[in-house]
């Protein structure tokens, strides 16, 4: 089987998800355009020689409907010949566009694609295609949960009470990561990632002087009294502080043949070398990230220990931690340059963002394993493990 590696990855800053968010006046085509744009710029490649685009959208409608990622690369200027399609698996899609671009390389059927991701949260709020009255679940799976489910924010909740994470831990999680976005940012640690747009160069939602204390004062997000009484284990300790924000952004990443790569004297940043997706309980629906982490570690025959590196997704600090706390995983090698709850979660775009912060940190400090998980809505999530080079 043929290797795939990454040969280049980039992102937009994270704009925040409100009308008067730094890239709220950019159409999310546009938005994933620049991205495709940068991403044959920097790599040199004729982007005739592109044998697919993958993309990844979660809220499909609107201004997102319509398989943006064909648009996109025709607004990127792409020949009409090179063809594109949008997944959807909820936050995990543009990791998905990852597993489904390197597992073509490694089958043969590419050799060389792109796989990205695109959400403008200012533009298409979360849930506007699931409009007010309807159900998208059918009674089959009222039947099986004739208890209904319930939001990621209740999720996120049950989480931290199953594993009795308090405020202050998940706080404190929070403040880590800001910091740690914070100290990247100055360090120049994002230049290589990152392809400004409209005079935008840093990720928006980043509060360097946030605190334990200033986090304290955030009332819960989700309490409410129906979810209360149907789980009264919940403490409500998850807030907007210790949660990602809403936010507008696009990433991207090119993938070769390893003799692709060396053919066209293009130098690979790191080998994808092993993947996994799986589903889990939809009730607490976040946890997935763990058995994810198990079955890929197993895939790849390799130990936590041999990870030197790990990105995982900061939809809420309780995921994070309760991972952590059922893994083992030491958190000074977690979301080293700070995770979502500061830079931000765009949904479709955040797979290919951790995966663009991933390969450039694994260069920038010598790592040889690196691996990236993501939650998914629904109880799903995707990991993927990555070599270097």
């Amino acid at each position: 089987m043929r290797e795939a590696v990454v040969v280049e990855a980039v992102r937009t800053p994270m704009g925040r998800g409100r009308p008067n968010g730094a890239l709220a006046h950019v159409h999310p085509v546009e938005l994933l355009a620049h991205t495709l744009r940068a991403l044959v710029e920097r790599s040199g490649v004729d982007p005739a020689l592109v044998d697919d685009v993958i993309g990844g959208t979660v809220d499909q409608v609107g201004e997102q409907a319509m398989n943006t990622t064909r648009y996109a690369l025709l607004s990127a200027g792409f020949p009409e010949s090179v063809p594109a399609t949008t997944v959807d698996r909820q936050c995990g899609s543009s990791q998905q566009a990852v597993h489904f671009a390197a597992q073509g390389v490694m089958a043969g059927a590419y050799d060389m694609v792109v796989a990205c991701g695109v959400e403008s949260m200012s533009r298409v709020p979360m849930w506007s295609n699931v409009p007010a009255g309807t159900d998208p679940f059918g009674p089959g799976v009222a039947a099986r949960y004739p208890d209904g489910l319930v939001p990621q924010g209740i999720g996120a909740e049950l989480i931290a009470a199953k594993w009795s994470l308090s405020r202050e831990r998940m706080d404190a999680f929070a403040v880590s990561s800001h910091r740690k976005a914070a100290a990247a940012w100055e360090s120049g640690r994002f230049d290589a990632e990152i392809a400004p747009l409209d005079g935008v160069s840093r990720d928006e939602c980043v509060r360097s002087g946030t605190s334990v204390e200033v986090l304290a004062g955030l009332r819960p997000a989700y309490r409410d009294a129906a979810f209360a009484e149907r789980f009264p284990q919940i403490e409500w300790n998850v807030t907007a502080g210790n949660a990602s924000p809403v936010n507008d952004g696009a990433s991207a990443v090119l993938i070769t043949s390893a003799d692709t790569a060396a053919r066209l004297g293009l130098r690979p940043l790191a080998r994808l070398h092993s993947f996994a997706v799986t589903g889990s309980d939809p009730l607490l629906m976040l946890t997935g990230v763990i058995p994810a982490t198990e079955k890929v570690l197993r895939r790849a025959s390799l130990s936590l220990a041999d990870i030197d590196l790990f990105e995982v997704n900061e939809a809420f600090a309780s995921v994070v931690l309760a991972w952590q706390q059922e893994t083992g995983a030491d958190l000074d090698k977690v979301n080293v340059h700070g995770g979502a709850i500061a830079l931000g979660h765009p949904l479709g775009a955040s797979g290919t963002r951790l995966t663009s912060t991933l390969v450039h940190a694994m260069r920038e400090r010598g790592a040889r394993y690196g691996l990236q998980t993501m939650c998914e809505a629904g109880g799903m999530a995707n990991a993927m493990v990555l070599e270097a080079v």
